[in-house]
């Protein structure tokens, strides 16, 4: 072996061991985030739900499966949202992320959002799943950003949905685009019997009210349903309220990297204090306005940018 070829591996395998070590860190840091929120949250509402989405190391010590499990963090959550496990357009399954939340269904609602390209494969998607004891939602191509309220319930019922142990199906609808007002969307979702409804905090620019939220939360053939947010606590949005109009990548500092697919997305140094301002802890907070809208809970969004920021680097 070359004198060039030995350097240029032995480079490669230190700059990606230091890749996973600052990826580890920053998920540690992200453990204490979603911590945070949760804390943060339950001090106004005991009961107060909080499931973040993908990211499912998380749950365990160090961001690895074979280090036990995370005992603060889980006490933090009650719920995981995942999504394309089965299904990511074709069948796809992704057996190590299906491993870990088999060792964690016993002890959280697992919530999984399938996309599939073939609607013939969406019973299958649903059976797969429910054979888990996962709870699932499936998309097509022409629902892929989640505009769409499907025209069946799987498991639809009235019972009661107090807990989120108790739902059997949810609804993840967080566009408002086909929709014409406030009231035409709160019309659409209130004529279905989804257990659980994840939406957006806004239509358009304008925050739902108590009142408006509190609409939501019966089911059209009866029984009490949970009501949460969206909020992505790992990406900052160009169209939110917090955005100033001189910001851009690196301005400030820790708008860490553009968000491939997302042209008005960044990945964030979500550690920073400036960040983490925005998302809880005031009444301009975000998580406050969540709060304030009177939603059971919220769906906590790209927890995995501990990842995407440093070890697809």
């Amino acid at each position: 072996m070359s004198r060039l070829i030995l350097i240029f591996i032995l480079t490669t395998v230190v700059f990606s061991c230091s890749k996973e070590k600052r990826s580890n860190k920053a998920a540690s840091k992200m453990q204490d985030f979603v911590i945070n929120i949760s804390n943060y949250a339950r001090e106004y509402d005991p009961d107060f739900i909080i499931i973040p989405q993908n990211g499912i190391e998380l749950a365990f010590n160090n961001a690895d499966q074979n280090d036990g499990l995370n005992a603060p963090y889980l006490s933090s959550i009650n719920g995981i949202g995942v999504e394309e496990l089965f299904y990511n357009g074709d069948y796809s399954l992704d057996n190590e992320r299906l491993s870990m939340l088999q060792q964690l269904k016993a002890l959280k609602m697992i919530m999984v959002s399938e996309f599939v390209t073939n609607n013939d494969n969406i019973s299958d998607a649903f059976t797969k799943n429910y054979n888990q004891g996962f709870i699932c939602f499936t998309r097509n191509s022409d629902n892929y950003h989640y505009i769409q309220i499907p025209d069946s319930v799987p498991k639809e019922n009235t019972t009661d949905i107090s807990s989120l142990s108790l739902a059997q199906n949810y609804l993840y609808l967080i566009s408002t685009d086909n929709y014409s007002s406030k009231q035409d969307m709160i019309n659409a979702i209130s004529a279905t019997n989804f257990d659980v409804i994840l939406m957006d905090l806004f239509f358009e620019e304008t925050e739902f009210t108590s009142s408006e939220i509190d609409q939501l939360k019966l089911k059209a053939k009866g029984g009490q349903r949970l009501v949460l947010s969206y909020i992505s606590i790992g990406s900052a949005e160009k169209y939110r309220y917090y955005w100033k109009n001189n910001w851009g990548l690196h301005h400030p500092l820790w708008l860490k990297r553009k968000y491939d697919g997302y042209d008005d997305e960044f990945w964030v140094k979500f550690w920073k204090k400036d960040w983490q301002d925005i998302i809880y802890g005031s009444d301009n907070s975000y998580m406050k306005k969540i709060i304030n809208a009177g939603f059971d809970g919220a769906y906590l969004d790209n927890v995995e940018a501990y990842y995407f920021l440093y070890y697809k680097e």
